[in-house]
């Protein structure tokens, strides 16, 4: 068992290489291990390329005959962009295959079934909570969610602000917390802010500083009014990189202006339901992980409407006190007995900052 433990770990992170690359299929690793050494390894590198386990085979060559197969998600049994993997683990002779989370795609599971039944040893659940972390937003999205993974990301001080009294905005965490920022912003289908966001920093976002995805995120402002100036970079960039603003339809002149500036107008009824509605639109359109980056207004809201699924904070070393802007202000008041406490999904040091991860729904 330690053996498996060890070469599934490889495969996770062998997996992690397909970052931003491969959505909207999963990140996938592959080690093939023949008496006890490793004669393979492979990962899913692109959408549309082969997928880890026929990498990994490849690799391997005649040496995958009688080996034992790792890899981090349960083969697929279905013809997609590439042929079925479990056609390729079944011609390479490969005598057990080692998975950690199962796929629960309607389309692409079955896999582990199938191999089993052609006599292949099957194991399953090896790293499952890990594997399913790493793909958190495509499983998600491969039990028919209606909206998408939100991940709500802030930067705060050490008295949980956002900006400090006097809201001049700078710049709280460090370069290399910026940095591991962009790299989350790289493997999100879109990145939102709210309206007070976008009219205080005017920002881009825009995925630099890491490798560009595959696809640009799409860029999304709450924004019921339509405040949104056309002269901000995300309306003058809008035909480059596209752009959603989401508004409750309340003016309708605006609207059209952003439309002529390239800005796609997403009009949702302006009701209790509002913010599930937007998001369910978004997921029609493709959307199956949402970056939420700010301000306190779309935080508190997405949180308070129990729609974030993982919060991500970086913690900065520093105390902006009496007057600061506090991150979930707009919350409703709870008592320390009742407050939910939050699984710790990882932690992690970015310079002088702290990166922490938080599950806040059961997905």
């Amino acid at each position: 068992m330690a053996d498996d433990i060890r070469h599934m770990q490889r495969a996770l992170a062998l997996a992690a290489r397909g970052a931003g690359q491969v959505a909207p299929n999963p990140k996938v690793g592959a080690v093939v291990v023949r008496d006890g050494a490793v004669v393979g390894e492979g990962w899913h590198t692109r959408y549309g390329a082969p997928h880890a386990e026929v990498e990994a085979l490849r690799v391997a060559g005649e040496a995958a005959h009688g080996a034992t197969l790792y890899v981090s998600l349960e083969p697929c049994a279905h013809h997609g962009k590439t042929p079925p993997c479990t056609d390729a683990i079944l011609a390479a002779g490969v005598a057990r295959v080692v998975y950690a989370a199962a796929d629960p795609h309607h389309v692409a599971a079955g896999g582990a079934a199938l191999l089993a039944a052609a006599g292949v040893a099957v194991t399953g659940g090896v790293c499952a909570p890990e594997a399913a972390e790493l793909n958190a937003p495509f499983l998600h999205a491969a039990r028919g969610a209606r909206v998408p993974f939100v991940t709500v990301k802030l930067a705060l001080s050490l008295d949980g602000a956002l900006v400090d009294a006097s809201r001049q905005r700078g710049w709280l965490t460090g370069a290399e917390a910026r940095t591991a920022v962009h790299a989350l912003r790289a493997e999100a289908d879109a990145i939102a802010v709210g309206i007070g966001t976008a009219l205080a920093d005017d920002p881009a976002l825009t995925v630099r500083e890491v490798p560009p995805p595959r696809v640009a995120p799409l860029r999304v402002v709450f924004d019921r009014e339509a405040r949104l100036p056309r002269g901000s970079t995300l309306v003058r960039t809008a035909r480059e990189v596209p752009v959603t603003v989401i508004t409750a339809g309340r003016n309708p002149t605006a609207e059209q202006a952003l439309r002529q500036a390239g800005v796609d107008v997403l009009a949702v009824s302006d009701g209790p339901t509002a913010l599930r509605d937007a998001l369910e639109a978004l997921r029609d359109r493709g959307v199956a992980h949402l970056l939420a980056e700010g301000g306190a207004g779309l935080a508190s809201a997405l949180v308070d409407a129990g729609l974030v699924h993982r919060l991500i904070t970086f913690q900065a070393p520093v105390i902006l006190g009496a007057g600061a802007l506090p991150a979930f202000g707009a919350l409703p008041a709870r008592t320390a007995n009742t407050a939910p406490r939050l699984r710790v999904v990882e932690r992690r040091a970015f310079g002088a900052d702290l990166m922490t991860v938080y599950a806040v729904s059961g997905d």
